[in-house]
């Protein structure tokens, strides 16, 4: 009997330990990986489809631009650039926001944990060399034990393949090192707009007024190149993130019915689109019924849409790091009226006009002047401008703006400003 117990002790025992461990190895990263989610990631990804490969290609990429903005200024021989993750940020104590990352921080390294920092810079043997260094949150037992592991330095070094990592706390000591090391150099830094404020106010400033570079430049518009080319596993997961809102809004509208409340529907896209694997919503939506439609960024979507009247939704998702934005109206009843289905063909024909003259061939302001012009030959079909109204007079009748958001936002002030006209 003594010994019956013994084994069962020591089966108990083993068990635990092995648990244990397993529990311990699972808990080491801060983020999903080949080994603790290999339902969604291939060995060598650090985040779905994007390889370590991938990620450092990007880095150099981002280096050499770096280096190509002063190829003609012999003063500087060296470059550091620094990029901040994003912070947690909190609704009310200890209640945080659902967390994001920095878009260019995660652009160039994949890891998703905050109070983190990439450093890239000339290397001191090597000019045209650069080193990759990334300081991460140091482990904290007891912290994670409320907010969930963290990578920590092994296991952000083995996870994003970047071989020179520390601890955040450790980012002064390396500023001042690198001061002391490194001369006539550019340094790149969004200063105007920081992303992580404690970072630049307990380090970066002081860092700053050293005045150790030879000049200031923000990555902002470095970043912004690099990124509007995309690699076939960005345009699949765009795609893919393309494709789970769009079906989720044939969904939203199947659902839709007279005197739906406006957060009925934006729940029910909430849903479908994390039920297809997306993340979250890739911004608040506008859930506009009726004449609430001509209020741009409307959010509150907290009223009733009645029979007869149409609903406009601007939602996407966001699916592994890529989002997807749409905007579609619709009438809750099922059915559009004569006048609601002559503007809805009208707009179609508009957008679907545009969306040929996506290539290569056409610049946005090109597509975008047609697009007014396009508009403007409608509203004559439809009668609600005069017929004999010159192409001159017509173009002027919206504020013409060249930089693209503008463009975008004047468009649909054109198009939504129509919605109360029928």
């Amino acid at each position: 009997m003594c010994i019956v117990m013994f084994f069962k002790e020591l089966t108990s025992y083993v068990l635990t330990k092995s648990i244990c461990l397993e529990f311990r190895a699972l808990r080491w990263f801060g983020q999903p990986t080949a080994a603790t989610h290999p339902h969604l990631l291939k060995e060598g990804e650090v985040t779905l489809g994007i390889s370590k490969t991938e990620y450092k290609s990007r880095r150099t990429k981002l280096f050499e631009l770096a280096k190509e903005n002063f190829k003609n200024v012999s003063l500087v021989k060296n470059h550091i650039l620094i990029l901040p993750s994003a912070t947690k940020l909190y609704m009310t104590n200890d209640i945080p926001y659902q967390f994001r990352q920095n878009s260019d921080f995660l652009y160039l390294t994949g890891f998703q944990e905050p109070d983190s920092l990439l450093v890239l810079h000339t290397s001191p043997d090597d000019s045209h060399d650069y080193h990759s260094v990334l300081f991460v949150p140091k482990k904290d037992p007891m912290k994670e034990l409320w907010d969930g592991p963290r990578s920590g330095v092994e296991g952000a070094r083995w996870l994003t393949g970047i071989e020179e990592v520390y601890n955040s706390e450790e980012l002064e000591r390396f500023c001042g090192d690198f001061c002391k090391r490194m001369g006539h150099f550019a340094l790149w830094y969004n200063y105007m707009k920081p992303v992580h404020l404690e970072f630049d106010a307990s380090v970066l400033r002081h860092f700053l007024k050293e005045k150790r570079h030879q000049f200031l430049e923000t990555t902002v518009h470095l970043c912004q190149k690099l990124r509007v080319i995309k690699s076939q596993a960005e345009i699949e997961l765009m795609s893919k993130s393309c494709q789970v809102a769009s079906n989720a809004f044939a969904d939203v509208m199947k659902f839709s019915y007279p005197e739906v409340k406006e957060s009925y529907l934006h729940a029910k896209m909430d849903f479908e689109c994390r039920m297809r694997d997306a993340q979250f919503l890739a911004y608040p939506p506008v859930v506009a019924g009726g004449n609430r439609a001509n209020t741009i960024h409307y959010i509150s979507n907290d009223q009733i849409i009645y029979g007869g009247e149409l609903v406009l939704m601007d939602a996407g998702c966001e699916y592994f790091g890529y989002t997807s934005d749409i905007s579609r109206t619709w009438p809750v009843s099922g059915k559009f009226n004569a006048a609601q289905q002559s503007l809805y063909e009208a707009v179609l024909f508009v957008q679907e006009s545009c969306i040929a003259m996506c290539t290569t061939n056409h610049s946005l302001d090109e597509i975008y002047r047609k697009m007014l012009e396009l508009i403007g030959h409608q509203l004559k079909k439809l009668g609600l401008i005069s017929a004999k109204m010159k192409d001159v007079e017509m173009l002027k009748e919206s504020t013409y703006r060249k930089q693209t958001h503008q463009c975008a936002q004047s468009s649909l002030e054109w198009v939504s400003g129509l919605k109360t006209m029928f």
